[in-house]
C-alpha cells in the first residue's frame, strides 16, 4: 500500500531522475557513442575504449578544477601552460636524481604558486579572472619555453612510467586518479561549508559578502585547485608520453571548460556538479576519437570542437533565461 498523498512513489522518484540535468547530458552521451559506434566499428573495440578511457581522464582531471573557479562566474585560462610548467618541473627534478613522488609533489607545488598567483590577483586585487589567467597563460608558457629552448625532457625514469601506462582491474591508472579527484571534489562540493560557500558566491556574491562570510579568501583559495589538478594531469602526461614536452597542455583550456559547459555548468556561476563535468569530459573525448576514426582532418576537428564549445554557452545562456 503506498503512503498517502504519494501513491505512486517509485514512479515519481524515476520522474526526478529522468528530469536532472545530468540524465539528459548521459542520455546525450549514449545517443553520441551509438552514432559513432554505426559510422566507425572499431569504436566499440575494448582496445580503442580502454584509449579512450585514458585520455578522456587527463581532460576530466583538468575540468574538475575548472569547475571550482566557474561555479563562482571565474574562469582559468591558464591551465594548459601550468600543465606544461608543472610537468617539466616534475621531469626535470627526477633527471636529476630525485626520487619520482618528492618530484611529483614539487611539480605540484610549481603549478600551486602559479595559482596562488592568479587567486591574489582575482580575489584581493581585483582583477577580471580573464584578464589575470590570460596573463598567466602567456607568462608560463613563455617560461617553459623560455627555460627549455623548446627541448624536450626525455631522461624520465621507467619506475615512474606506470603511473600513466600501467593498469589497475583492467583500467588505466589515469581513469582511478580521475575518479578519486572526482569523489574528493564532489565530497568537498556537497557536504563542507567551503562548497556552500563556493555555490553561494557563485549565486550571488554581494549576498554572500553581506552574509558575513570572506569571500576573498574563499575565491583564492578556489584558485589553486585547478592549478593543483591541471598539475596533476600535465605530471600524468609526462608519464604517458616517457617525456616533458613544452606544448603540453597547449589548447587544453578549451577542452575542459567545454567539458564543464558540457556537463551543465553555468558560465555565470552558480551551478554545476562533478557528475555533469564527468560526462562533459566523456562527450568531449568520444567525440574527438569519433572524429579520428572516421578520417576527419584535425583542422576541421578544431573548428568542430569550437563550434561545441559556442553551442554549449548558447544553450547555457537560454537555460538562465528560461
Amino acid at each position: 500500500m503506498h503512503a498517502k498523498g504519494d501513491p505512486q512513489p517509485g514512479r515519481n522518484i524515476v520522474r526526478a531522475l529522468v528530469r536532472t540535468r545530468e540524465s539528459a547530458i548521459f542520455l546525450a552521451l549514449v545517443l553520441l557513442m551509438t552514432v559513432i559506434g554505426i559510422a566507425a566499428p572499431n569504436f566499440l573495440g575494448a582496445g580503442n575504449l580502454y584509449l579512450v578511457s585514458r585520455q578522456i581522464s587527463f581532460v576530466a582531471i583538468v575540468a574538475l578544477g575548472e569547475l571550482f573557479v566557474i561555479l563562482t562566474g571565474g574562469i582559468d585560462l591558464s591551465v594548459g601552460s601550468v600543465m606544461a610548467l608543472a610537468g617539466m618541473g616534475a621531469a626535470y627534478a627526477m633527471t636529476i636524481g630525485v626520487p619520482p613522488p618528492y618530484a611529483v609533489l614539487l611539480g605540484i607545488l610549481v603549478g600551486l604558486v602559479m595559482g596562488a598567483v592568479n587567486g591574489a590577483l582575482v580575489a584581493y586585487v581585483g582583477i577580471a579572472p580573464f584578464i589575470v589567467t590570460l596573463g598567466m597563460l602567456s607568462f608560463a608558457s613563455g617560461l617553459v619555453l623560455g627555460l627549455t629552448k623548446g627541448w624536450p625532457i626525455t631522461d624520465v625514469p621507467a619506475s615512474f612510467l606506470p603511473i600513466a601506462q600501467g593498469s589497475f582491474l583492467g583500467l588505466p591508472i589515469p581513469v582511478w586518479i580521475a575518479v578519486a579527484i572526482a569523489v574528493l571534489a564532489h565530497v568537498a562540493l556537497s557536504t563542507t561549508a567551503f562548497g556552500r560557500r563556493t555555490y553561494a558566491i557563485g549565486g550571488n556574491e554581494q549576498a554572500t559578502f553581506l552574509s558575513g562570510i570572506d569571500v576573498k579568501r574563499i575565491k583564492f583559495f578556489l584558485y589553486l585547485i585547478p592549478a593543483a589538478c591541471a598539475s596533476i594531469a600535465g605530471i600524468i602526461l609526462v608519464a604517458r608520453f616517457n617525456s616533458a614536452q613544452a606544448d603540453t597542455g597547449k589548447g587544453w583550456e578549451l577542452d575542459a571548460i567545454a567539458a564543464a559547459v558540457i556537463g551543465g555548468t553555468s558560465l555565470a556561476g552558480g551551478s554545476g556538479s562533478v557528475l555533469g563535468v564527468l560526462i562533459g569530459a566523456c562527450i568531449m573525448g568520444i567525440i574527438k576519437n569519433g572524429l579520428v576514426l572516421m578520417r576527419v582532418s584535425s583542422y576541421w576537428q578544431t573548428a568542430i570542437i569550437g563550434i561545441i564549445i559556442v553551442l554549449a554557452a548558447v544553450l547555457d545562456r537560454a537555460k538562465r533565461r528560461a
